[in-house]
């Protein structure tokens, strides 16, 4: 990741056409909450969100690579979800347990730069995995009988493949034009991570750029993606009403329940946040951000074991299959012992 962010440097660097120097701190200091005592019980709490997520997305991942029957463009978008919600979670929860809960405030110039380049990559990656989600719901409830062709595996894989390849470009660029400011006075970032927004308010040079990126990434990356998956279900709406009796518009949003779950946990509170993130309180802009990263990873397996009839079929056969496994291994045993 150090030879990614000096290539970067080196880009934005040589893009100047001409040498300046940059003042960069040999380190930041992440401050988290203030004010409030006994705030290491908050963050015991995300621990144990953190716990129950890993546990989660395993699980999830584990079943539709075990069970053939799930391995259906649907399902490599979900498993993508998973890995992103694990991945996340793991880039960004253990790193906060040990500033917070051992007191490490300090990180790195470029330690931190790395930090937030995983957090950011995989906070905009969720957004887009709801995408993907609801175009193969579009597909499959307005066109079934051409779903197998518009939506196969190697258009998923496509698909996933080239929205992390955005994700990745976009949050370098991010981190890239970080290393043109220079920082002279405070290197205390108020938030609970390294977050973007704060770090670039810290510097003392010309930050325009990275202005223009804080205000055209939440357009991007949020408000974009929201707009897509609104239309996607006005449109599935209406077709449905059209042409289906209720019985079958029920049964045809039942298979949406799952996927507009997801799409009102993840984007309600972070839209909130990062609209409002001028007129509210820093503390509270640190609790909305930290249950907005850890939450929706924890809940999102919950969410596909319970709504999906599939994986509660798969994860039914699995369960029965080690059982029986167990049973014939017992008796294998008793056998061999009279």
């Amino acid at each position: 990741m150090k030879v990614i962010e000096s290539l970067t440097m080196e880009f934005f660097n040589s893009a100047l056409g001409r040498n300046i120097t940059f003042v960069r701190p040999a380190y930041f200091i992440i401050s988290g909450f203030t004010g409030i005592p006994n705030i290491k019980f908050y963050y015991v709490f995300l621990f144990f969100v953190y716990i129950v997520s890993v546990v989660g997305n395993i699980a999830v991942m584990t079943v539709i690579c075990l069970d053939h029957n799930l391995r259906t463009p649907k399902y490599i978008a979900i498993f993508n979800l998973a890995f992103t919600d694990l991945f996340g979670s793991s880039a960004l929860v253990p790193k906060v347990i040990d500033t917070f809960l051992f007191n490490h405030h300090y990180i790195p110039y470029n330690d931190c730069l790395t930090y937030m380049f995983f957090c950011y990559s995989c906070l905009s990656m969720q957004a887009l995995n709801l995408v993907a989600l609801s175009y193969d719901r579009l597909i499959a409830i307005i066109f079934p009988l051409h779903y197998q062709v518009k939506v196969t595996h190697r258009f998923m894989f496509s698909l996933i493949a080239s929205f992390w390849v955005f994700v990745i470009i976009a949050t370098l660029i991010a981190a890239g034009l970080l290393t043109r400011l220079s920082y002279c006075q405070s290197v205390v970032i108020n938030s609970y991570f390294c977050d973007h927004g704060q770090i670039k308010e810290l510097a003392c040079n010309d930050n325009t750029p990275n202005n223009v990126i804080t205000r055209l990434s939440p357009l991007v990356i949020l408000w974009i993606p929201l707009a897509f998956i609104l239309c996607t279900y006005l449109y599935i709406g209406y077709a449905l009403s059209k042409v289906a009796t209720v019985q079958e518009r029920v049964k045809a949003f039942k298979t949406c329940t799952a996927h507009l779950s997801l799409v009102t946990i993840y984007f309600i509170p972070i839209l909130v946040t990062f609209t409002l993130s001028a007129k509210i309180h820093p503390n509270a802009r640190i609790i909305n951000l930290s249950l907005t990263s850890v939450i929706p990873p924890m809940l999102n397996p919950v969410i596909y074991v319970l709504q999906t009839q599939e994986i509660k079929v798969s994860v039914k056969k699995l369960l029965r299959i080690r059982k029986q496994s167990k049973i014939t291994v017992k008796r294998v045993k008793m056998t061999i012992s009279v």
